[in-house]
């Protein structure tokens, strides 16, 4: 059964707001324009992030933190950033090298990671900061990315565009510290 406390349902409701940054493209220019779309999607992903902080919040406040919700809020995560990179990309707003290589990464970790985790190693791949600093680059950069007008003077696409390429370094860098780390598992026998 499904713990359904208030930081999984948190959790849960930035799934369901999936559908709706995608769905927001969809919609004809005579029922939403192009900019209010745009305006529209940037605010549904920063209150989707915004529940990200949220849930971790909850769930250390009221003393409800379950397995269950440390499986799905980094799968929510990883599903939330994958939808809006797979929309800028159809939206030509991303090269898909880059898109992949973050997405690539998050698969290769995740991987990583629940080996890790069947040799009774899982802290050894903890999150680090360089992993942080990744996740902070591309979180600034999609929302700009999405809003792709300018504000207050700030050509948001330029400065989305300049921060998704450093999210995509520290990406490659911080999947060759995770390896670093997991390297000397792999050579422990059965």
């Amino acid at each position: 059964m499904i713990p359904l406390n208030a930081p999984n349902l948190v959790t849960l409701s930035r799934i369901i707001l999936i559908p709706l940054l995608i769905g927001l493209y969809y919609l004809p220019d005579a029922w939403m324009p192009e900019h209010n779309r745009n305006v529209a999607a940037t605010a549904v992903f920063i209150f989707a992030g915004i529940t990200d902080w949220l849930d971790g919040y909850l769930a250390r406040r009221l003393n409800q933190m379950s397995a269950f919700g440390a499986f799905l809020d980094p799968v929510a995560d990883k599903f939330l950033v994958t939808a809006a990179l797979l929309v800028l990309v159809h939206l030509g707003r991303l090269h898909a090298f880059i898109a992949l290589v973050i997405i690539g990464r998050e698969i290769a970790i995740s991987a990583l990671r629940e080996w890790m985790a069947k040799v009774g190693q899982a802290k050894s791949v903890a999150v680090a900061f360089i992993g942080k600093l990744k996740t902070v680059s591309q979180m600034v950069a999609i929302p700009l990315l999405l809003f792709h007008d300018q504000l207050l003077g700030l050509d948001c696409f330029w400065l989305g565009t300049i921060l998704i390429n450093v999210a995509a370094v520290l990406t490659v860098a911080s999947m060759l510290y995770y390896l670093r780390k997991a390297l000397p598992y792999a050579a422990v026998r059965d």
